[in-house]
């Protein structure tokens, strides 16, 4: 209850805080799979499912630690899963906790303005994105480039009550907004993603994706960013690149 309190105060242009879920390029309940090879950098992890559920990974146990974690050559971190040695399911279930927290936040999170409600109808390919809330009551897709124009302080949050479909080729763009104050940063651009996502071959997303369901990524395709998905991760040949944690709520 206290958290859900303090939710309820936090405004707009706060940072949406994944606690230790930050810790994770890629955090699910029910698994990630990869078609060999991808690359991660950062960590990953499944709960409460088992470690079986980290498929086409070829991971190794890592036994100077007694199996707290595996890894293999496609993280340059390491891999979790729920049946890991201690302290790992406990770990895992913090993370999986603060990443449904995270989620929740950013889905209550207050519309900025009218003009940010349903842009384009959930079409949004060319359109320029400030710093704000933007909700869509559907799926939202983009088949070319989308700009996110801003500073490194900017808080940006994409709720969608459907799927985001990101099309072969796309693009999410960063641009500084001209103030010398530097281009958005990745960490700082939440997508609450209701239904699934899909990201096309060759497509290149930003930002932190908290999608409900499970979020496939297709061959070639890339993030800056993070997976926290509510069910399972599916990557093709992807690339993922986590930023640094955010610093906690002050």
């Amino acid at each position: 209850m206290l958290a859900l309190a303090a939710l309820a105060l936090l405004a707009a242009t706060d940072p949406v805080f994944l606690g230790t879920a930050a810790d994770f390029a890629i955090l699910t309940k029910t698994g990630i799979s990869t078609v060999p090879s991808s690359s991660i950098t950062g960590n990953i992890g499944c709960s409460p499912i088992a470690g079986t559920a980290l498929t086409g990974f070829s991971l190794v146990s890592n036994t100077a630690t007694a199996g707290q974690f595996s890894t293999t050559p496609q993280v340059s971190g390491v891999a979790y899963a729920a049946n890991f040695a201690v302290p790992t399911p406990s770990k895992l279930t913090t993370a999986i906790s603060d990443l449904e927290t995270a989620y929740t936040d950013a889905a209550g999170r207050t519309v900025s303005s009218g003009a940010n409600l349903n842009v384009g109808a959930g079409s949004v390919a060319g359109e320029t994105f400030t710093a704000g809330v933007y909700t869509w009551g559907s799926n939202v897709n983009f088949n070319s480039k989308i700009y996110i124009n801003g500073s490194k302080s900017d808080i940006f949050i994409f709720q969608m009550s459907g799927n985001l479909i990101v099309a072969a080729d796309a693009e999410v763009v960063l641009e500084g907004d001209g103030t010398g104050n530097g281009e958005p940063k990745n960490g700082n651009i939440v997508w609450q993603v209701a239904g699934h996502v899909e990201v096309g071959a060759n497509a290149h997303m930003e930002g932190v994706i908290l999608v409900k369901t499970h979020a496939a990524f297709f061959t070639g395709s890339s993030l800056n960013g993070r997976i926290l998905a509510q069910t399972a991760a599916t990557l093709n040949k992807a690339i993922i690149v986590a930023p640094p944690p955010p610093s906690p709520p002050s």
